[in-house]
Parts: structure tokens; C-alpha cells; sequence
């Protein structure tokens, strides 16, 4: 196929394009050489290389200076990448993440820390509390909640006894996709995905391979990576993952929710990062039991109520200890520097038999 003889108008704009590209590239390097003298001096004062609120307030303030056409999202986009590179050349931040290559909580740490991060991938979420917690990996990324299917009980159940705690959060839109080698959906025998995916899916999957098995794998990277290997198997996952495996997608966003989200925390330990500062957006987390008596969970949630302060969340899980105990993971509004939290966390620690905080982390609207 011959291309089409491009027009003068559109040779002297293409022109014009190379120039820029040329302009952005040195104010880029020149950008880099900064951040490495600004790397040189953290690591002569010992101070943290990552700072996650920083990113936040350089990307705001281009956001607010941004005259178009650019979107602010796409200029978030691109600034997030700018400074993952940057970072990189000061210390490459190594984050753990469930693998492998292509999973959707890859895509949450690559939307948190840049696609510059070092990326150390698990078989499944006690590997990235384990990496985390030994120090091979600065931050770990886990799901922790979907909108339609619930919490993620493995997580919850891992942070219980984490020294790690949750220093960030990302919200995800998930779409599923029904991917293969073959492009037609004819002739699949299995269905290959992560239990979450698979529920996610259900009604979806019971209209249109209501006899087609269901198999669930460590991660939807996963289930496409085998399906890679089988033209009989198929897949649930991200679009990014047809392609790192070459897969075609059959059905695109399949998920029974169209505005179907995951909730990732990123996790570190304490010396790794510190709890980030207020930002009058924030979620404090926190898992608590309390003693097996009438009235228990009431003193529980009174000093909430005394001080003004907003619960958002509130999961149970047992305990274990074959006493049908348990234990109640909360979310409130706000962060333990504003006096009513302070206040009213003191006093619910007081009512309580166990009480961990798993962290304080600014949150998207």
C-alpha cells in the first residue's frame, strides 16, 4: 500500500513537531540533571528519596497552570512519568506487586509511583506483605477492597500482623476483558482468572459460555499468560495484558458493574516512609477487637460519635482463636493530627482488647 504524498501544510507542521520534540527532550535531561543533584543531597542527609507529597503538590500546581488544550488528567499522566524518570536516576523505587507482568495491581503501583518503579512480581499477596516487610522491596502494593465483590480477605487477614503500614491508596477502574489466541469466542473450553475477576464476570459469563469451566489462577496476568498457551483457553484481564501476552480480545469490559473499581493500599515499613502529613483528604485505618460482652461493639463506636468523627468502613473477620471472636477493621475521616481523631482514637483504644493502626494516607475524591 502506498502512502499518501503528505501536503507542504502538513510537511512544515510535522517540521514544527520535530522541533519541539527536540526542545522538550534537552529541558527534559536538564530537568534530570537536577533531580540527580537533588538526589545527591538526600542521600547525604538521609532523607527519603520518594515523597509522595510532593508528587502531589508539583503535579497540582501544573494541573492549576495548565492553559490547554491539554486535559488536566493527561497532564497528570505525563508529569507522574516525568518524575517516576527522574526518581529513577536518585534511587529506583523497588515496589512489590502480585504478578506477573500485566496485572491490575501492576497497573495500581505504575499509577502511584510511575511506570520508572523497579517492579518485583508475586505469586500472590503474602509474597508482597513478606517482600515489604524483609526489606527486599521499599513499598508493596495489595487489593484491598472491590465495589462489588467486597473486601479482599487475604489482605485484611495479612495485616493484621504486618510490621508494614498503609501509606497511600489507589482507586481503580476495572474493566475485564475475555481474551485469547483465536479471535472468536468459538471453541473455548475454560475460562482462566483471578476469584475475583471470575465473580465479577458471573452474569456475564452464565449468558454467553454458561457450559464453559471456570478456572481460578494466582492473578489475571496469569490466567493470560496460560491462555497464551492454549487456543482453547481464555482469559480475564486488562487490555495492557493482550497485548504483553498476544492475545486477541473477543468481548471487551465484561465486568456485571460498568463502573466496577478496586482499592489498592500501598504498604511500607515505618523507617522505609514515615505517615505522610495531613492533607484535609485523608483515611485513617485501623483493626481493633473487643472483649465478648453485652454492649461491646456500642462503647466501641461512642467515642466516634462523641468527637465528630466519620466511620467509612467497617469489615469483621474472626479471630481464630475458636471462641468466635473477631476482629473489625474501620476506616474513619480524617487523620490522627486533627484533635477529634486524636481524641476519639484514644478513647477507642481505651474499649478495646486489640487495637492496631494500619496507617493514616491521603485518599482521591
Amino acid at each position: 500500500m502506498v502512502e499518501p504524498v503528505a501536503s507542504q501544510a502538513l510537511l512544515a507542521l510535522r517540521d514544527q513537531i520535530d522541533g519541539l520534540d527536540k526542545q522538550l527532550l534537552a529541558l527534559l535531561n536538564q530537568r534530570a540533571r537536577v533531580a540527580e543533584q537533588v538526589g545527591e543531597i538526600k542521600r547525604a542527609e538521609g532523607t527519603p528519596f520518594f515523597r509522595p507529597d510532593r508528587v502531589a503538590q508539583v503535579i497540582d500546581k501544573i494541573r492549576a497552570a495548565n492553559p490547554g488544550p491539554l486535559k488536566a488528567e493527561h497532564v497528570s499522566a505525563i508529569w507522574r512519568e516525568i518524575m517516576s524518570a527522574c526518581l529513577a536516576l536518585e534511587s529506583p523505587q523497588r515496589v512489590a506487586v502480585l504478578g506477573p507482568v500485566g496485572t491490575f495491581c501492576e497497573q495500581a503501583a505504575i499509577e502511584y509511583f510511575g511506570g520508572a518503579a523497579d517492579m518485583t512480581y508475586c505469586a500472590n499477596f503474602d509474597e508482597v506483605f513478606h517482600a515489604t516487610a524483609s526489606g527486599s522491596a521499599q513499598f508493596g502494593v495489595v487489593g484491598v477492597e472491590n465495589m462489588t465483590e467486597g473486601v479482599v480477605t487475604r489482605s485484611l487477614d495479612l495485616f493484621l500482623h504486618t510490621p508494614c503500614h498503609v501509606v497511600g491508596e489507589v482507586s481503580l477502574l476495572i474493566r475485564h476483558n475475555l481474551m485469547r489466541k483465536e479471535p472468536s469466542m468459538h471453541g473455548i473450553e475454560a475460562v482462566l482468572a483471578h476469584p475475583q475477576a471470575l465473580a465479577q464476570c458471573q452474569n456475564w459469563l452464565n449468558k454467553h459460555l454458561p457450559d464453559v469451566e471456570r478456572r481460578a489462577v494466582s492473578s489475571n496476568a496469569e490466567g493470560s499468560r496460560l491462555a497464551a498457551t492454549n487456543p482453547a483457553w481464555a482469559a480475564l484481564g486488562s487490555e495492557r495484558a493482550s497485548t504483553l501476552f498476544g492475545l486477541h480480545i473477543t468481548a471487551h469490559a465484561i465486568q456485571d458493574e460498568a463502573y466496577n473499581r478496586t482499592r489498592f493500599a500501598v504498604i511500607c515499613l515505618p523507617q522505609t516512609m514515615a505517615t505522610p502529613p495531613a492533607t484535609g483528604r485523608d483515611c485513617t485505618s485501623l483493626v481493633v477487637s473487643v472483649p465478648n460482652r453485652p454492649g461491646a461493639m456500642h462503647d466501641l463506636l461512642v467515642p466516634l460519635k462523641t468527637h465528630g468523627v466519620s466511620m467509612t468502613r467497617l469489615e469483621s473477620r474472626p479471630a481464630r482463636t475458636g471462641q468466635w471472636d473477631y476482629y473489625f477493621y474501620i476506616d474513619l475521616d480524617g487523620h490522627p493530627s486533627q484533635p477529634n481523631v486524636a481524641a476519639a482514637l484514644a478513647e477507642l483504644r481505651e474499649n478495646c482488647a486489640f487495637f492496631k493502626m494500619l496507617g493514616a494516607y491521603p485518599v482521591k475524591n
